[in-house]
């Protein structure tokens, strides 16, 4: 209920810091723009299957081979503009002539998966040892940052294309394809498994700066556990930074994840893939350069709305910013 002074209106009650972090967010057009996108991509990637159903196309079948007049016997598309129809409005895939705009709508659901996936174990494991590490300190503190600094020092690049013949041997039978679930398990685990370091070390240092306060100590004088500490006292304080390190990270794996199968060690055939469709783009981009256009412009626009939004949540969330 709202306060009355004598002599005076109404004074409304003072808002909290999420509820001024979503006033500013909202009045920044660059960020509320970004989110649109953002949501929009997520839209299509969930409607991929009714969209291709409604379309009349799925991603998988080699329509410029089965049907006749669709590719050349060199394997390119004969219409101009890649194969661009009132069938295939984004064209062909050149070679297995395949539907473009749907390999892009199962594209994007590969990319937000493995990203998403990823970013929710990097986002609990960072967020559980960043700040138990940075209240307890000692040798807790010690011995977590020896770890942050050894996986630091690891190339998770180079590790992955290492990684993806090991497991291939190891436990797959000779002669059969990864299925796709162990290549998205394979990818997930990696980009966790060194992922969490940066948010964790954020987080140890922001829980330090705050084991010392009032509330903390109040805390403590009350007889509270370190867990009723950890969890109820410390972590409501830091969900800021983990806020900015969930909508930066999310485009870094997708970036990664496309890397990883633009060398042929991410995701594999017959899974659709935005790398593997840049890949195939660069092989052929002198006799049919409009293949890569679509994958490019899609990672780019995808890529770029998610790093607006993680600078647009970063400025209203920084209280010398948001006012």
């Amino acid at each position: 209920m709202a306060e009355v002074h004598s002599g005076g209106p109404p004074v409304a009650p003072s808002k909290g810091p999420l509820a001024t972090a979503c006033r500013a967010f909202r009045r920044d057009r660059t960020g509320m723009a970004a989110l649109c996108v953002v949501v929009l991509c997520a839209l299509l990637a969930l409607a991929a299957p009714l969209l291709a159903a409604l379309y009349g196309k799925n991603p998988t079948d080699h329509y410029g081979q089965n049907e006749p007049g669709l590719l050349s016997a060199e394997g390119l598309p004969v219409l101009p503009n890649g194969g661009m129809s009132a069938d295939h409005w984004f064209g062909i895939e050149p070679g297995l002539g395949r539907d473009v705009l749907t390999q892009l709508l199962y594209g994007m659901r590969t990319s937000l998966l493995v990203a998403l996936a990823s970013v929710a174990v990097i986002a609990v494991v960072g967020i559980v040892l960043g700040v138990t590490v940075g209240y307890l300190s000692g040798i807790a503190d010690r011995a977590f940052t020896f770890v942050c600094n050894v996986l630091l020092a690891f190339p998770t690049l180079l590790l992955l294309l290492a990684l993806s013949p090991v497991i291939q041997t190891r436990f797959v039978d000779p002669g059969e394809n990864e299925p796709a679930w162990m290549q998205f398990t394979s990818l997930i685990l990696v980009f966790a498994a060194f992922g969490w370091v940066p948010l964790a070390m954020v987080l140890r240092t922001s829980v330090r700066s705050l084991r010392e306060r009032e509330f903390v100590e109040a805390a403590r004088a009350v007889g509270a556990s370190r867990r009723h500490i950890v969890f109820r006292e410390l972590l409501p304080n830091v969900w800021a930074p983990v806020l900015v390190h969930i909508t930066l990270a999310v485009p870094g794996v997708v970036t990664a994840e496309a890397a990883l199968s633009f060398l042929g060690v991410g995701i594999n055939e017959p899974v659709p893939d935005w790398g593997r469709m840049i890949s195939r783009g660069s092989e052929v981009f002198y006799d049919d350069p409009t293949y890569m256009v679509f994958p490019g412009v899609a990672i780019l626009v995808f890529v770029l709305a998610f790093n607006l939004l993680g600078d647009s949540v970063r400025d209203a969330l920084d209280p010398r910013t948001s006012r």
